[in-house]
């Protein structure tokens, strides 16, 4: 009877502890920061005032003041690297990055192949113009002979959308700088990409006679923080320390070091494009 007891109470004493393994187990999205772990970001640093590279080769601008104000509020630690736009979700899936913060607007289909954070940036798309010249709708757009985008971005899906994705109308260049050049030089009509670094642009080069236009064809955008598709862990690090800096009034200091005289423009044409019918 005494052997008896001693089983049942062996089993019972076995199934607990399986039990408190089996709950430990689940616990599989965790935000602590990994101890020691430094995330790589990576960032296409061609894309002022979010990212851009100083006298020093390094990565600076509003992307960069963000993630480091959220590595100290969520007590992880990050680097920066700079690599081409079209490498930046490659990287990331092959895991050779960690995060990717490059003005990376959250659309369904990229949704399919990474996570984002909570949307951190609203933003339109804006037509870039030589001053003077009349673009009142997307019909403009169309009777050009060229129009700039750049490759993969949110300018490049709304002109094809505009255009049909392989009308030589289409100019796709591999940066922002590259594409406005090519304005500048008379090779394209008009570029279309995000409101606030076309805004940063005009501001920064008044000798230039450049002016943008904002078209009820384009809606607003938010921008996320990439994370690999599953990392839940990343994502709600991320998350938790992007709501601290936010909560903090740390983020509203960064937004006003970036875009408190320059973005006022923007951020009228975007309030004005806004469509929630035909919101992405």
């Amino acid at each position: 009877m005494n052997m008896k007891k001693w089983i049942a109470a062996a089993l019972a004493c076995s199934a607990l502890a399986l039990s408190a393994c089996g709950g430990q187990s689940k616990d599989t999205s965790s935000s602590a920061p990994k101890a020691d772990k430094v995330y790589r970001v990576a960032a296409n640093a061609e894309f002022a005032p979010f990212e851009s590279l100083d006298s020093a080769g390094n990565v600076e601008g509003f992307d960069v003041d963000l993630m480091n104000a959220m590595a100290k509020a969520g007590g992880f630690k990050v680097e920066f690297k700079h690599q081409p736009w079209d490498s930046l979700f490659p990287a990331l899936k092959n895991g050779d990055t960690d995060i990717v913060i490059s003005g990376v607007t959250i659309t369904d289909e990229r949704k399919q192949s990474m996570d984002f954070t909570d949307p951190y940036f609203e933003i339109t798309q804006v037509v870039l113009v030589p001053k003077g010249k009349k673009v009142a709708s997307s019909d403009d757009l169309k009777n050009m002979a060229k129009v700039g985008v750049v490759t993969g971005q949110t300018g490049d899906f709304s002109v094809s959308k505009l255009l049909g994705n392989d009308n030589p109308k289409i100019a796709r260049f591999e940066s922002v700088p590259l594409v406005i050049k090519e304005l500048e030089n008379g090779g394209v009509d008009a570029v279309v990409s995000d409101s606030a670094v076309i805004a940063n642009y005009v501001k920064n080069n008044p000798t230039k006679s450049m002016d943008f236009i904002t078209l009820p064809d384009f809606t607003i955008e938010n921008y996320g923080i990439a994370a690999r598709k599953g990392d839940e862990a990343t994502v709600k690090m991320l998350n938790e320390a992007l709501k601290k800096v936010r909560d903090s009034g740390e983020y509203d200091k960064i937004h006003a070091k970036y875009f408190a005289k320059e973005g006022d423009k923007a951020a009228a044409a975007s309030q004005a494009a806004s469509q929630p019918e035909a919101a992405k």
